[in-house]
């Protein structure tokens, strides 16, 4: 047994579904860990200003990771580049490995010392409504977490040789540990040193996540050292192509810090709202979109640099299909369970029953974009592996000012206009509740995302071209959803009388049950309709792919 998980360590997964499904399984994993993170937050501080203080501080060390640390060491920018020279020599592949390992830490090093130094005349621009004091908190915080985009910026470029060998199982593990030190933070530093030693817990976790990688390294003969015979034409090169990515993902957070600094003015809380429906939202995009995403991106670039653009197609509307096929069900439900699902994961301690109101009103608003959040990852990555990196940046661009302009305009209505903000409240079943003009910043994001994906599959098909069986599965799937929504919502209705729903074990059942009957009858549907991806699926476990079913694509370990 402990023979067979340590050969997983080093075993290359060669197709598609047998990385995703891995790269799913780890990725539940993980969410777990960050749902039982979120549960010790949301019940220690409750959604209030601890916790707008704690999810502020990220704001700039992401926006440093994104830009800065993703120009040089992004996944998917640095394996076609690797993949390119190991297709000629070894030796070739680890001196680059090893000059951009030498050129980032240093980068790294001094950026992080200037933001270091600039975090305090940056505060007024992350939470312009906190006052003076929370302010300070808010540096000293930020201060503490620039040690993690070094270390996880370390971690993507270890990440780059692991996924170009296929190993995906070790760096499926790198988000366990990440929220493992996290929670470690909250348990054992929180009572030792406060919000200081959470934080200490996230640069922890970040350490981890890229030190399990290590073995993995020296086993492969890719354990990174310094060369400073730095070849800056190739560094050019590397950020050159990665730069319109970094722009677009550095759009991205400064879309977090302008709604970050937005909802710094709404009522106590906004921001711990936001961010818990948010990550609550981000366990089906990282099982679902990501786990595909990052499975198919090594596979692309192979495919695409060998010019095989039929097979590269291919491979990119399989993963499409396989992420509507999931995503969109799963989307309805958490529309339908909303309260039940915050109320089990989060409703304990100090997160009382508005609490849960608001972070299920947001996750419904964050909800109805999740498919296009999954398909905008994948797309992204199909475009890069392609290398068109300008349209990416073009459509964020768009999505930026659309979120920026909506979110401002949508607060406005909500405290401005009583009769919009009854009923908007009345949708959402808040109305009865204070604060929720920050409710605008959740849709604001998710109409955004979708003008997003609407804009990327436009260029996508006009610069790499289409299947048309994503319309045939978007239509199955859409259609089931309704239904299984529907079931699920009736159900409720019936066990609400059945079951206690003022006790963890009777909302839990409650939404439980409701669930498994919208499923089955949802899937059901698909069967009787012969749904290919369904049958695909059921194929795959009874043939237990992960372990015995030949590759759906297999590929040399070498271009």
């Amino acid at each position: 047994m402990v023979k067979n998980i340590l050969k997983l360590f080093h075993r290359e997964f060669g197709g598609l579904h047998k990385a995703a499904f891995l790269l799913a399984l780890s990725a539940a994993g993980s969410s777990i860990l960050g749902l039982f993170r979120d549960r010790l937050l949301a019940g220690t501080f409750g959604a209030g200003k601890s916790l707008d203080i704690y999810y502020a501080s990220f704001r700039l060390p992401d926006l440093l990771y994104n830009v800065v640390a993703l120009s040089i060491v992004s996944i998917t920018v640095l394996i076609p580049f690797f993949l390119e020279r190991l297709s000629k020599s070894k030796e070739k592949a680890l001196s680059f490995f090893n000059q951009i390992f030498t050129f980032f830490l240093f980068a790294m090093i001094v950026l992080g010392a200037v933001f270091f130094f600039l975090a305090p005349l940056l505060k007024n621009f992350i939470a312009p409504g906190f006052s003076p004091a929370d302010q300070n908190h808010l540096v000293l915080l930020t201060r503490i977490m620039l040690l993690s985009p070094i270390l996880l910026g370390i971690s993507n470029l270890l990440s780059c040789v692991i996924q170009s060998f296929r190993r995906f199982f070790i760096y499926a593990l790198s988000p366990l540990f990440y929220n493992l030190g996290i929670i470690l933070g909250i348990l054992f530093l929180y009572p030792l040193w406060g919000l200081k030693g959470i934080v200490i817990g996230v640069v922890l976790g970040a350490f981890l996540h890229a030190f399990i990688q290590v073995p993995g390294l020296i086993r492969l003969g890719f354990l990174p050292k310094f060369d400073f015979k730095i070849s800056f034409s190739e560094i050019r090169k590397v950020v050159q192509f990665s730069l319109p990515r970094s722009l677009g993902l550095g759009l991205y957070q400064i879309t977090l810090i302008f709604i970050t600094a937005l909802a710094s003015f709404l009522a106590v809380g906004s921001i711990a709202v936001f961010n818990l429906a948010m990550n609550l939202q981000s366990v089906l995009l990282t099982v679902i979109g990501v786990s595909y995403s990052v499975a198919a991106f090594p596979i692309l670039a192979r495919l695409f640099v060998n010019n095989q653009k039929e097979k590269f197609l291919s491979q990119t509307f399989s993963a499409a299909r396989q992420i509507i096929f999931w995503s969109l069900p799963a989307s309805i439900l958490l529309i339908i369970l909303r309260a039940q699902i915050v109320r089990v994961i989060l409703g304990t301690g100090a997160f009382g029953w508005t609490d849960t109101r608001l972070v299920a009103a947001a996750l419904a608003l964050f909800s109805i974009s999740i498919t296009s959040q999954a398909l905008n990852i994948l797309f992204i990555r199909a475009f890069y592996a392609a290398g068109r990196t300008i349209r990416p940046l073009l459509v964020n661009i768009f999505s930026f000012l659309f979120i920026v302009g909506s979110s401002f305009l949508f607060v406005k209505i909500l405290e401005k206009n009583a009769l919009i903000k009854d009923v908007f409240g009345k949708i959402l079943r808040v109305d009865d509740v204070p604060g929720i003009a920050m409710l605008a910043l959740p849709l604001a994001f998710s109409l955004g995302t979708i003008f997003n994906t609407i804009l990327l599959a436009k260029f996508f098909k006009k610069d790499l071209g289409w299947q048309k069986a994503i319309s045939r599965v978007f239509n199955h799937v859409f259609t089931a959803s309704i239904l299984m929504g529907a079931v699920s919502y009736f159900s409720l209705r019936v066990l609400d009388n059945i079951f206690d729903i003022h006790t963890f074990a009777g909302i839990f059942m409650q939404g439980f049950v409701s669930g498994i009957l919208g499923i089955a009858v949802g899937y059901a549907f698909l069967w009787f309709i012969k749904n290919p991806e369904l049958r695909e699926f059921v194929q795959a476990l009874r043939q237990k792919f992960w372990w015995k079913t030949p590759t759906i694509a297999s590929e040399p370990e070498k271009l």
